[in-house]
């Protein structure tokens, strides 16, 4: 079973340790996930970051930070996919099964997973407590990533650098592979959550239905879609679509977990508003790597977005705001983490760090 690259997380550990530590004074308060941009269009230029952060932040760089990111995500993803092995086994009917563990133990950095452990921790919970969840969002996270490369949608052949689930099943059983992760993640988290009380985790089920259903994650995809070859759509359109289609399911594990680790209300929403961040800083990133990377850096087709004409950051942005844009983004997230234990909030600050500064 794949984990991690290495030689990926060595490179990226290397730059956001340099990374400064400065922080913005303010962050747009958010409320509901459908009312609440982050007004983006009219922030005054600051100093760009390089996505690529290799030769920017080498210039001038800040104390290393005692915490290890590298061991730390390694750890974490393994015993992520320890767990999702063991959650999604081989049985009858075996191909349905084969089709759900290709694509879900096909490798991935676990971002999502570890961002719901992380927020367990910061608040005082375990993580045995928020690991059912974790995997839940990742199987979720899996279906989203299935149903996107059909022909029907973005049509992509390639996926972590390997064929796509409908490649090598058909369209017919990866459509229900997907189905099938989707409702099994909701099983899992209701039957599986240990430790925690029920209120609370009714309370977790909710929010994950709200964030993927059609007021979050699905809407975001519906705008996409209809947005493509549009002409005249602006920031705030483009920030609905990925508030949405991918901030959302970010949102979701920082807030799930914080929720199951026993976090007070100002605690859940001071992480919801961090996790929008990091949500739009990931899409940030990921549409300037789609036009600056290859196809095999990338682990996927590269440029599709330009020759969908997706509307993307770059397109009405240009890459050099769009760096700039990320590099705010960051900051506000972590903004959000100053009233918390700085030595549990390290794994969430590298967590921005690496989704600033990653390479795929």
């Amino acid at each position: 079973m794949s984990c991690v690259n290495l030689a990926a997380w060595t490179q990226t550990c290397s730059i956001f340790n340099q990374a400064s530590s400065r922080r913005s004074n303010k962050t747009p308060p958010f409320r509901t996930l459908k009312t609440l941009p982050v007004s983006l269009a009219s922030q005054r230029p600051r100093r760009p970051v390089s996505i690529s952060a290799v030769q920017t932040l080498e210039e001038n760089p800040a104390p290393s930070p005692t915490f290890d990111f590298k061991s730390y995500m390694i750890q974490k993803a393994s015993t992520v996919n320890q767990a999702l092995d063991a959650a999604v086994s081989l049985k009858d009917p075996v191909k349905i099964h084969e089709s759900m563990r290709y694509s879900l133990l096909a490798g991935g950095k676990r971002v999502r997973p570890v961002l719901c452990l992380a927020a367990c921790d910061l608040v005082g919970g375990h993580e045995s407590m928020a690991m059912p969840a974790a995997c839940s969002i990742e199987m979720i996270h899996t279906m989203s990533l299935i149903h996107d490369d059909l022909p029907c949608m973005d049509n992509d052949p390639l996926r972590r650098g390997k064929p796509t689930n409908h490649t090598i099943y058909g369209e017919d059983v990866a459509v229900l592979a997907g189905d099938a992760l989707l409702a099994y993640a909701f099983e899992h988290i209701a039957v599986c959550t240990k430790g925690v009380s029920p209120a609370r985790i009714v309370r977790a089920i909710a929010e994950l239905a709200k964030y993927i259903g059609a007021d979050g994650l699905v809407a975001g995809q519906v705008v996409d879609i209809n947005s493509e070859g549009r002409k005249g759509l602006g920031i705030e359109h483009l920030e609905f679509i990925h508030e949405h289609k991918t901030a959302a399911l970010l949102e979701a594990a920082v807030v799930i977990g914080a929720i199951l680790g026993g976090g007070t209300d100002n605690e859940v929403e001071k992480l919801r508003t961090f996790a929008r961040c990091i949500g739009l800083l990931f899409q940030v990133v990921d549409d300037i790597l789609d036009l600056t990377k290859s196809s095999k850096e990338l682990g996927k087709t590269a440029g599709k977005d330009l020759v969908a004409d997706k509307l993307t950051y770059p397109k009405l942005l240009g890459i050099e705001e769009s760096k700039k844009l990320a590099d705010k983004l960051n900051k506000d997230a972590q903004q959000q983490l100053s009233e918390f234990d700085q030595e549990k909030a390290a794994p969430l600050i590298a967590l921005a760090n690496y989704i600033a500064y990653r390479q795929n």
